[in-house]
């Protein structure tokens, strides 16, 4: 057998060629080698591969594919395993059209409800984001095909995409915008991850060392190739230094001069090249390994895939007096242009080509036995008649048992390359709204959209719909919903406000000359409404079913250096459904800025009527960590933890207490360091304690001051190195460099013998 192709095999011009791509899709080959090209696709919630002929450097017509619910739509159903089939599907449709690498997923948090591109993200919440990710990331990867984690990192906003400096402080950037990356690379091992267009704190995603190199390779252990986002590219030289592997599209060869130029004169170490060349091989064999697929696709299958991800996607947010599920042999009057020309996916490098389309009014009159009535109500044409559509609509309304309004943005309203200036509905549908309320008060409201929309009309509306984008099959899988055929089990992975004004990043967004500030730090979406008690029109997690769940005595104890919880949830109602438990955790005691719940742990659990069923899920202890800006490095603070285990994040159900010990602290205590600080470590604590002690004939109101907190809450900030001569103190220099030594001393000991 021939030994495997390497570096040390290519000339200088072959090795920098396979630093860039052929062109818009497709990595070069080596002829001579017999190293053949492959090709990437966007996804991420099915393939977009162009067609051959299409503009290559353009949107242009691709070939059918299962559009499956997006990121906004498919994270609602907060279910891993669900997530994964999804990938699996994508995963098989790419090696069906023999694609290498599929662009996704997207994980980016969903800074602000602006941002034009959320539809292309899960949630708000890093740990959620993560473990979606992470399954979609094992669905595509078990077809033989690579994922490309994206946009790495901290790509929060479509304006000035190409050059912002999203400048964040160490702990949000680490607990917020780059965990949920750490938890897919170390979990679902991607084949490769694409760096972000933006700057963070002034240096592009691209030429940041510290990001590509520091914290993906050498801290998380990522082993793949690392590919920039489309023209992301500002430097070639120096993201090569940083840890760019593959620019992509593919140019002139302009770069590719750049680097073997860089490596003839010294100012590229060709050892550098040589491993991106060994990553851009490895990449090569994994996708020739992939065994030729043994069957077609399967588009029914498929699209009752998708059909099943929509329906368990969609949220229940009101349901007054049962208006929903609707019965077979009610009157029902359909309204709004949505209903029968579904918005069901974004716009941008992310638009697939549906292998087939469903819309609500067929599906609709498919499950109902009276006649159906449709009016348009609105239309997405600017130049039609508004009030005769909108009497038509009325019409209709007051001849039907019920009313169903399909509201939502229209397409060119949200968008990969622009942010939305607010979030609300368009005047012309909610004034068909409130006409429609007025003829027929039992009206229910279906939603679509990207991005999250204000609801005015929230209290006054029986029953409201979340539908988001939910792909190809989302019509039909909101029929079942709203006929019962499904119980719905989605849940909200954002926040609804009641006003932009009130969201995290309000005044922080987008920035402006080039830099945009993070200034709410860790307190993202639903921890910035909690901390500020705002209230919101409906809160991260919730979703209503059409049966109801109890939950019993909540349990938690630890299982090593875990938390295992355990909750009793009964099936209350008449009807089978899936309750989705989460577990929200509270640090009382913590000195830092933290939100008064975050998200640790979720599971979607199916249960029969009147079934009890025991759910389990564990917290990990690197999840109850923040990121310690003094010692650079993850530590978890001792003290009591509280689990809050519920149904959203502000509807806890039950509760349990855990004793959480604390990481032994690893950054020196200095004379820089506060009273407070020294005393908050035991070892120091107690030699401050003997010292005063011995010397309390000298000092007799020193030993009384420990204990006095009022006088400590006076010195806790003062630095510990400005004590000697304070007021009298009978204490030197020396002494305090002597327990600072001995302390520092002790604690190194200890942690030693932790390890």
């Amino acid at each position: 057998m021939a030994s495997p192709i390497s570096a040390d095999d290519l000339t200088l011009s072959e090795k920098a060629s396979l630093a860039s791509g052929a062109d818009a899709w497709r990595t070069k080959p080596i002829a001579r080698l017999g190293v053949r090209s492959v090709m990437m696709t966007d996804g991420p919630h099915g393939l977009r591969k162009q067609v051959p002929g299409a503009e290559q450097s353009g949107l242009g017509e691709s070939v059918p594919a299962t559009c499956f619910p997006p990121a906004v739509g498919l994270g609602a159903s907060f279910d891993v395993d669900l997530v994964e089939r999804v990938g699996a599907a994508i995963g098989l449709e790419a090696a069906l059209e023999d694609v290498a690498v599929v662009l996704g997923p997207g994980i980016n948090i969903k800074r602000s409800p602006l941002c034009g591109r959320n539809f292309e993200y899960f949630s708000e919440d890093p740990l959620l984001s993560g473990a979606l990710g992470a399954a979609m990331v094992k669905g595509i990867q078990s077809a033989g095909v690579g994922a490309s984690l994206k946009h790495f990192a901290a790509n929060n906003q479509e304006t000035d995409r190409m050059r912002i400096s999203a400048d964040i402080a160490p702990r949000p950037l680490r607990e917020i915008y780059l965990r949920g990356f750490e938890h897919v690379v170390r979990q679902a091992r991607p084949w490769t991850v694409m760096c972000s267009y933006n700057r963070i704190n002034g240096v592009y995603s691209s030429q940041n060392r510290w990001l590509l190199t520091d914290v993906l390779r050498r801290e998380w252990g990522f082993d793949g190739l690392v590919v920039s986002d489309w023209g992301a590219v500002d430097d070639r030289v120096s993201a090569l230094h940083a840890g760019l592997d593959l620019e992509m599209p593919g140019g002139d060869g302009r770069t590719d001069q750049q680097i073997a130029a860089a490596v003839e004169s010294g100012d590229l170490d060709v050892r550098i090249l040589d491993a991106t060349v060994e990553r851009a091989l490895e990449l090569v064999r994994r996708a020739g390994e992939r065994p030729a697929p043994s069957t077609a696709l399967d588009v029914d299958a498929h699209h009752r895939l998708a059909r099943e991800a929509a329906s368990r996607s969609v949220v229940l947010l009101k349901n007054d007096d049962e208006t929903l599920p609707l019965t077979s042999a009610a009157r029902l009057a359909v309204i709004g242009a949505f209903a029968t020309q579904p918005r069901y996916q974004g716009a941008g490098s992310s638009l697939i080509n549906p292998t087939r389309l469903d819309n609500a009014l067929d599906e609709i009159r498919a499950l109902s036995e009276a006649p159906v009535t449709y009016a348009a109500g609105f239309s997405l044409d600017p130049a039609s008649d508004a009030t005769a559509l909108r009497d038509e609509a009325v019409q209709a309304a007051s001849a039907a048992d019920t009313a169903i309004v399909f509201l939502g943005l229209p397409a060119e309203a949200e968008s990969e390359g622009f942010d939305r200036e607010h979030i609300e509905l368009p005047v012309e549908q909610l004034g068909l709204l409130e006409a429609v309320l007025a003829a027929n008060p039992r009206t229910v409201v279906v939603l679509s959209h990207g991005g999250v929309v204000a609801l005015p009309f929230a209290d006054r509306v029986p029953a409201i719909l979340d539908g988001s984008l939910l792909g190809q099959a989302g019509a039909g899988g909101t029929a079942d919903v709203l006929f019962g055929e499904v119980n719905p089990s989605g849940r909200l992975t954002e926040t609804v406000p009641l006003r932009l004004e009130d969201t995290a990043s309000f005044g922080n967004f987008p920035g402006e000359q080039g830099h945009v500030t993070y200034g709410e730090g860790v307190l993202v979406g639903y921890r910035w409404y909690d901390a500020k008690n705002l209230d919101v029109a409906f809160p991260f997690g919730h979703g209503l079913s059409y049966t109801t769940f109890s939950y019993g005595d909540t349990q938690a104890v630890m299982r090593d250096d875990d938390v295992l919880i355990r909750v009793p949830v009964t099936n209350t109602g008449q009807r089978a459904g899936r309750e989705v438990v989460q577990v929200y955790v509270s640090a009382p005691e913590s000195r830092l800025t933290r939100a008064p719940r975050e998200l640790k742990a979720f599971r979607s659990v199916m249960i029969e009527p009147g079934e009890t069923v025991e759910v389990e899920l564990t917290v990990s202890r690197e999840d109850l960590a923040h990121w310690d800006v003094e010692s650079d490095c993850w530590r978890v603070e001792g003290g009591s933890r509280v689990f809050g285990i519920g149904a959203s994040s502000r509807d806890i159900r039950g509760t349990a207490v855990v004793q959480v010990a604390p990481d032994s602290s690893t950054a020196p205590l200095t004379r820089s360091s506060s009273l407070e600080e020294v005393l908050a470590d035991p070892l120091a604590a107690e030699l401050i304690r003997q010292t005063v002690f011995s010397m309390s004939t000298q000092m007799p109101g020193v030993a009384a001051v420990l204990d006095d907190d009022v006088m400590m809450r006076l010195m806790a900030s003062f630095p510990v190195g400005r004590l000697p001569g304070y007021g009298g103190l009978p204490i030197t220099s020396e002494m305090v460099d002597g327990l600072l030594a001995a302390a520092n001393q002790a604690r190194a000991a200890g942690a030693g013998e932790t390890r």
